[in-house]
């Protein structure tokens, strides 16, 4: 079957740096809806009118993966708005009710980066925004996608799901 939206596609990829730094390695196979939001356009492009088996490599720069680091999304909120047990590395959907910050986007991931006795660094700029990347992945299956999955425009596996947790999981702020 041909790589054509809408259908579902099962990939296993490796993900480094522009300096081979590994960063993720996916051996298992994940499903993502393709002609939906679940895979970036560079990533579509690379796949369409592939079959089973199709192997590329990537070279993702930041505009094109998870876009440019903005000291904008980095902010400072009060510690006492936070759990005791907050550390770096943690992660919130959207700011803390009570937070001060004008301008944010309230529903960004943001990042603990540091915790002091009287205010936390959040940063909502995804893991590994800033950075150009490299992809090497391998098209294991694909499949027609089913109307559920075509009505919503996923299959609930995006690439920026799979890659949330795991940057921070390896060291990436």
């Amino acid at each position: 079957m041909l790589i054509e939206k809408p259908c579902v596609v099962a990939l296993t990829w490796r993900l480094s740096d522009a300096q081979s730094q590994a960063i993720d390695e996916l051996a298992d196979p994940v499903e993502f809806f393709f002609g939906g939001d679940d895979l970036l356009p560079k990533v579509e492009e690379a796949l369409a009118g592939q079959r089973v088996g199709f192997e590329t490599h990537l070279h993702l720069e930041p505009e094109h993966a998870f876009g440019e680091y903005s000291s904008a999304l980095v902010c400072f909120e009060d510690r006492a708005l936070f759990p005791a047990e907050v550390a770096p590395g943690m992660q919130f959907e959207g700011l803390p009710e009570g937070s001060v910050t004008p301008a944010m986007p309230p529903d960004a991931l943001y990042t603990v980066t540091e915790v002091f006795p009287q205010h936390v660094v959040l940063d909502g700029n995804h893991p590994l925004a800033g950075m150009a990347l490299r992809l090497h992945l391998t098209v294991r299956e694909v499949r027609e996608a089913t109307a559920a999955e075509i009505e919503t425009g996923s299959v609930g596996s995006s690439v920026l799901d799979v890659l949330d947790v795991l940057p921070t999981a390896h060291g990436i702020h």
